[in-house]
C-alpha cells in the first residue's frame, strides 16, 4: 500500500481571520489583530450559526437556562430570538437542557431555514430565521428512543447535515443513538448505523446505541459522510447505508488513536478530512502531550501528522466536537480551540499553524465568519 504524505496545499500567512468563539463564559470575536469580548458574558455559548445578515447564538445561563440570542448588526448588539424559541411543546413532559447545534439549511436560498439539535436528543426546525422553532416529532417519537443510552453529557443531538442535491434528505447524529436519516423532510427516520461500532457501550455493531461524536460531509459528494465515533473513524459512500472503518489506529500511516471529538472535511478538496485524536476516553487529552492534527487526502487510506507550529511537549489539550472548523472563504483556513483556552489557525490546510489567542475561557465552538 502507498501512503500519501506529500502536501499539495500552498502555504501562506493567516492574512485574514474573522472567527466567532463560543466559550463557557461568553462569546468572543477574534480578528487578525484583536480579541473582542466577552459578549453574552457569563453564559455558555455552545453553538453559533451565521445567516445572511444575522448571527444566531445558543446561550445557557446557570440561573435562567438555555436561550437563543440574535444579532442583526454583526455581533455588536444581541437580543433574544423570541421567547424561548427552542422549547418543547406543552404536551411533551420535558425541557431543553441545552442547544448543541445550529445549522443553516443553505438549500432554502434566502437563509430562512435553521435546524437546532438539543439535549435531550431532539431536532427542531425554524422557517423564519430562528424566530420560532417547531419540534420534529417523528424523530422525538421514534421507537428507538428507548434504546438510546446517555453518555457523560446525556443524550444530545449534535450534528445536522442537509443534502445539497436532495431537498428532502436530512442526516443527524446524536450521543448515544448514532446516525439517523430522513428522506422525506423529517416525516420519517431510519437508523443508519450499519458498520459503526459502539465499543464504549455494548460492543454492538449497527444498533441503536451508537456513540457518534461528530459527522462531516465531503466537499463534492454529499453522499460521502465521515464520522468520528467514541472509538473509531468511519466513512460512508452511500449516505449512511453502510459505514467502513478508516482510522487504521496504530498501523503504519494510520492514527495514533482514533478516540476524539471533532472531524472536519475540506470545503473544496474531495476525500480530505481532518481529525484531532485524544489519548483515550479515560484520558481525554492529546496523546503523550503532543498536539497534532491528522489529515487524510485519500479517503482514509493514510493519515499524515501535521505539527508545524503546534506545541510538541507538555501540551495536554482537549478539543471538543464543535471547536474545530474550516472556512469556506478562504477554503483552506482551519481553526481549532481547546478547553484550556488556546486558539490555533492554519491558512494552508494544516501544513503550518500559529497560536492566535490564548488564556480564553474553555472553548466550546468555533465558527469562521464570512
Amino acid at each position: 500500500m502507498t501512503y500519501v504524505t506529500a502536501s499539495r496545499f500552498r502555504a501562506r500567512a493567516v492574512d485574514h481571520l474573522a472567527v466567532a468563539i463560543g466559550t463557557t463564559k461568553g462569546l468572543f470575536f477574534v480578528s487578525d489583530s484583536a480579541v473582542d469580548g466577552p459578549l453574552l458574558a457569563g453564559d455558555a455559548v455552545p453553538a453559533l450559526v451565521q445567516l445572511p445578515g444575522r448571527l444566531l447564538a445558543a446561550s445557557t445561563n446557570s440561573e435562567f437556562g438555555p436561550n437563543l440570542r440574535v444579532s442583526d448588526d454583526g455581533g455588536l448588539s444581541w437580543g433574544e430570538a423570541g421567547t424561548r424559541p427552542v422549547a418543547f411543546p406543552p404536551d411533551v413532559a420535558t425541557t431543553v437542557a441545552s442547544v448543541w447545534q445550529l445549522h443553516l439549511d443553505r438549500r432554502s436560498g434566502a437563509g430562512e431555514t435553521v435546524w437546532a439539535g438539543v439535549e435531550p436528543a431532539a431536532l427542531f426546525r425554524s422557517d423564519d430565521r430562528g424566530e420560532t422553532f417547531e419540534l420534529v416529532r417523528a424523530l422525538w417519537e421514534h421507537p428507538d428512543r428507548a434504546n438510546w443510552e446517555p453518555g457523560l453529557c446525556g443524550t444530545a443531538l449534535h450534528t445536522v447535515i442537509t443534502h445539497a442535491g436532495r431537498p428532502d434528505r436530512i442526516v443527524v447524529a446524536m450521543t448515544a443513538g448514532g446516525v439517523y436519516r430522513s428522506d422525506d423532510g423529517g416525516d420519517t427516520w431510519v437508523a443508519r448505523n450499519q458498520g459503526l461500532e459502539a465499543k464504549s457501550l455494548t460492543d454492538e455493531v449497527g444498533g441503536a446505541t451508537q456513540c457518534v461524536h461528530k459527522l462531516a460531509v465531503d466537499a463534492l459528494n454529499p453522499d460521502v459522510l465521515w464520522a468520528q465515533s467514541h472509538w473509531g473513524i468511519f466513512r460512508t459512500d452511500d449516505g449512511g447505508d453502510r459505514w467502513k472503518y478508516v482510522g487504521r489506529a496504530g498501523e503504519p500511516g494510520g492514527l495514533p488513536t482514533d478516540f476524539g471529538f471533532p472531524i472536519v472535511t475540506h470545503t473544496q478538496e474531495p476525500n480530505t478530512a481532518f481529525v484531532l485524536p485524544l489519548e483515550s476516553d479515560v484520558y481525554r487529552c492529546t496523546p503523550k502531550g503532543r498536539c497534532r492534527v491528522y489529515r487524510t487526502i485519500d479517503s482514509g487510506l493514510s493519515w499524515e501528522a501535521l505539527s508545524d507550529g503546534l506545541p510538541g511537549t507538555n501540551a495536554h489539550l482537549t478539543v471538543l466536537r464543535d471547536a474545530f472548523t474550516i472556512g469556506d472563504n478562504p477554503p483552506s483556513l482551519l481553526v481549532f480551540g481547546s478547553e484550556s483556552g488556546h486558539l490555533f489557525a492554519s491558512a494552508d490546510s494544516g501544513d503550518s499553524w500559529r497560536l492566535v489567542a490564548s488564556y480564553m475561557p474553555p472553548i466550546l465552538c468555533v465558527r469562521v465568519l464570512d
